[in-house]
């Protein structure tokens, strides 16, 4: 009996080890594999920019419509310096900020109010179905019947396109709360406004989140493509008068200069998300 009682604590000593070795173990596993995946996603573009650099210098594909790497870093260093790209970027950026704080706003406060209610969203829900399905870059040449040619149709065609975005991943978000919280929330006298703020809001965020980062990207594919046709300033414009002119080193700024772009406001509202929603990350790094 003494024999088996002092054998159990030894017992307990062995399998905490155990179980901190295998812990340690699997940490060093993650940060390696993280560390792998920064290193992959470093080195494959520089691989692929290097093999692009020599191909082109080599003749082995056509400099003319791939012009060598260096000679688009060197082009889009001259137009930073001169200006002529941060001109074309205010103006982009200008476009993107009125029409998506617009649209964002919009669809936000409307999917709150048909994922609560629903018979609004019976009403409006299929409408909105049908709406979001049509190429929004098709309106463009009603609104330049209306409005002509200024700013408003390009601000007004990044709105459309956001509103639908974030209307629908809205109301999926209100959705998708369990009736059970919505429940204990109305027992404890959680009505109205407090509803909304305590309840349905924080409820729905992440869905929300989801919809900046999807609408993100589609704001910069329309007004990227707005400006192809009805502008005479922005990366659009750009990439556009680049192909006229035939000047690829140039056009090739602009197209980088849009994928930077959405991948900068893209990682922005990432953080954000982060940010907001604490207990989402948590759970993300168990």
């Amino acid at each position: 009996m003494t024999t088996s009682t002092q054998a159990s604590p030894d017992l307990d000593v062995s399998r905490a080890d155990r179980t901190l070795a295998a812990a340690a173990a699997a940490h060093k596993r993650a940060v390696r594999l993280r560390t792998r995946d920064i290193a992959l996603a470093i080195l494959t573009p520089l691989v692929l920019l290097a093999l692009w650099e020599f191909t082109a210098r080599q003749g082995i594909i056509d400099a003319r419509l791939f012009p060598p790497p260096t000679k688009i870093i060197d082009r889009g260093v001259e137009m930073i310096t001169s200006g002529d790209l941060m001109t074309h970027v205010g103006a982009t950026l200008r476009r993107l900020a009125l029409g998506m704080v617009i649209g964002s706003v919009l669809g936000i406060v409307l999917g709150l109010a048909m994922g609560a209610w629903r018979a609004l969203n019976a009403a409006l829900g299929p409408m909105f179905a049908a709406l979001y399905a049509l190429p929004k870059i098709a309106i463009l040449p009603l609104l330049l019947l209306i409005f002509g040619l200024t700013e408003t149709p390009k601000v007004l065609a990044v709105t459309i396109s956001v509103f639908f975005v974030m209307q629908i991943n809205t109301v999926a978000g209100v959705r998708q709360i369990d009736d059970k919280v919505l429940e204990a929330a109305r027992a404890y006298g959680a009505t109205g406004l407090n509803r909304f703020r305590l309840i349905i809001l924080p409820g729905a965020l992440p869905f929300i989140f989801s919809g900046f980062r999807i609408a993100t990207g589609t704001a910069v594919i329309v007004v990227t493509a707005v400006e192809f046709v009805a502008s005479n300033t922005g990366l659009g414009f750009l990439i556009w008068n680049s192909w006229q002119l035939f000047q690829p080193e140039q056009m090739y700024v602009g197209l980088v200069t849009v994928a930077v772009l959405g991948a900068v406001l893209t990682g922005l509202f990432a953080i954000a998300e982060r940010l907001s929603l604490p207990w989402k990350r948590g759970k993300t790094r168990d």
